[in-house]
């Protein structure tokens, strides 16, 4: 069995420290902002490159590009974890942000599905891809990277600034997405202007590449290299060394499960659900959703900071607890300031469906199924945000608070004469479904809610980079770490937005979907209670779990 590496005896200066966080965290901050940006501009992305008549299916193939990047990250994990333990962790993540910034700007210049057809969606799927693969290498670089410079009583602190960087990339795109549309004429902006966030990765890509050359090497990695300790096969040692196996397994479950799962609903799913079933306007919440995240990244560096006192267990477990018990509520909240009108509508003149066969199939139309009339009728519905309940019946009847609607024969074969005629009943029995700009009060106890689901997430993410690089020997630190935190990510967190809007759309509950996170954030807590060594932060040893 091969021995850990210690840690360098000459540690780096304060100097040191500050070019190494900042060229990390802003090479963090660029590459996550392109990763984002995909899911930022959603809707935009939807129309140009997966054309089509039913928005619901048009959302579930963005989302399903969305997680085919991530579906791709292990592998990028495995590919550049390998060099990031053999070759050394500077030159690998300078790697995976040159890649990321080609692929994301290359979806910027991809022509629409009007004028290549097929193509076009292809081309995309295909620089997701390679987004997917840079960034399966970029985090576990980052964040061992600082955290292989700093002592284990400053660890968490300073590796607070890489998990921070992640809001951070989040909070970039959307204020370049923000700043694009008000600059640019509003129809000029939908035909093009969207595209100008994709390209502006080639101006991000040159800072970053400039600041991260100025780094030197991991003194960690050169400390293996100088002992001969450099691992001979990453991936088969990070599977065969003793002990690894369960520490992937709480890695994977009780520590990437939570984090990923609660990132993306506190700000993907909560800005898909405001400018969706809440009907916000996109720029309003853009703008506060934004302005919230950006509140909240100072929540993971104090927390990464807390967990130098207190272990990195306790804030992690803590923050799960409190998300099973606030998460819906919090939504719930959301709901209420964000389209008050809606929930009050919908508890005065409740909508019930009768049918046979009364489901929705959201990918009928993409595999060639046909959809009941019933399941037409919910699925604009639920395109439209309308909570309803459903009754089987032998005919198709369609009621709002207790009053039957007339159904035109020709809504089956006609989408556009069903939404006009639904939409008539609905603001004939009192459902404003106007785009709705809150009033500064309702933005204000939004913007709360949103820096509390922030605050849940740094947690449970704040402490996360200390943690992972304290639980995996030094000599394969970067492949153990990368491969169960891209496997959570890109498919327990990657998937969350396409398996939750899947699950609102069969239910025709915008709030169903949190189900999810619920289940894998329950599971995840009970793993971390179980796996993760308690008590104050220390060094890598055999000895401990």
């Amino acid at each position: 069995m091969t021995e850990p590496v210690r840690q360098p005896e000459v540690q780096p200066s304060a100097s040191d420290m500050r070019l190494v966080i900042t060229a990390s965290s802003m090479g963090t901050v660029f590459e996550w902002y392109d990763f984002f940006i995909y899911g930022t501009l959603a809707p935009l992305i939807g129309k140009a490159f997966f054309p089509g008549d039913n928005p619901t299916l048009q959302l579930l193939l963005v989302w399903a590009g969305f997680a085919v990047g991530f579906g791709f990250r292990p592998l990028g994990a495995i590919l550049f974890g390998y060099f990031g333990d053999k070759l050394g962790r500077k030159y690998t993540f300078l790697v995976t942000v040159t890649l990321m910034g080609i692929a994301t700007a290359g979806v910027g210049l991809v022509p629409s599905a009007a004028s290549i057809g097929l193509a076009a969606p292809a081309i995309v799927i295909l620089l997701r891809i390679l987004q997917g693969l840079a960034l399966g290498g970029e985090y576990g670089g980052a964040a061992i990277y600082v955290a292989e410079h700093a002592s284990p009583g400053r660890r968490g602190f300073y590796t607070g600034f890489i998990q921070a960087s992640v809001v951070g990339g989040f909070v970039l795109s959307v204020a370049v997405v923000a700043a694009c549309q008000i600059a640019i004429p509003a129809d000029t902006y939908t035909a093009w202007g969207w595209r100008l966030p994709f390209v502006l990765s080639i101006v991000l890509l040159g800072i970053s590449l400039w600041m991260r050359l100025k780094l030197s090497e991991s003194p960690v990695f050169i400390a293996m290299k100088e002992e001969g300790e450099i691992s001979g096969n990453p991936f088969v040692e990070s599977l065969s060394y003793p002990g690894n196996k369960k520490r992937i397994f709480v890695a994977l479950f009780g520590v990437t499960g939570i984090l990923t799962t609660i990132w993306y609903t506190a700000f993907f799913s909560a800005l898909s659900f405001l400018t969706g079933p809440m009907r916000v306007h996109a720029l309003t919440a853009q703008t506060v959703i934004g302005i919230s995240a950006l509140i909240s990244m100072g929540f993971y560096v104090l927390v990464g900071q807390w967990s130098d006192r207190v272990g990195r267990k306790k804030p992690l477990v803590l923050g799960a607890l409190l998300t099973l018990v606030l998460l819906f509520p919090l939504f719930w909240g959301l709901g209420a300031l964000a389209n008050p009108g809606l929930s009050a509508s919908a508890k005065d003149a409740p909508v019930l469906v009768s049918g046979p066969d009364c489901h929705t199939d959201p990918f009928a139309e993409l595999f060639g199924r046909k959809q009941s009339a019933c399941g037409n009728l919910l699925e604009t519905l639920t395109a439209g945000g309308i909570p309803y309940t459903v009754h089987d019946a032998q005919g198709l009847d369609l009621s709002i608070g207790g009053h039957p609607v007339a159904l035109d024969p020709t809504w089956q074969g006609d989408k556009v004469a069903r939404k006009k005629g639904v939409e008539a009943a609905l603001v004939a029995h009192g459902f404003d479904l106007s785009q709705q700009k809150p009033h500064l009060g309702a933005l204000l106890g939004i913007g709360l809610l949103l820096v509390a689901l922030g605050g849940l997430s740094a947690l449970t993410y704040g402490s996360v980079a200390a943690l992972l690089t304290e639980m995996f020997p030094s000599q394969i630190r970067y492949s153990s770490m990368s491969i169960p935190y891209h496997i959570g990510a890109g498919y327990l967190g990657g998937f969350l937005p396409l398996i939750a809007s899947y699950i609102n759309a069969r239910t025709g509950d915008a709030y169903a979907g949190l189900w999810y996170t619920w289940a894998v954030v329950a599971f995840g807590v009970v793993v971390a209670i179980w796996g993760i060594r308690g008590g104050p932060p220390r060094e890598f040893s055999d000895d401990a779990a």
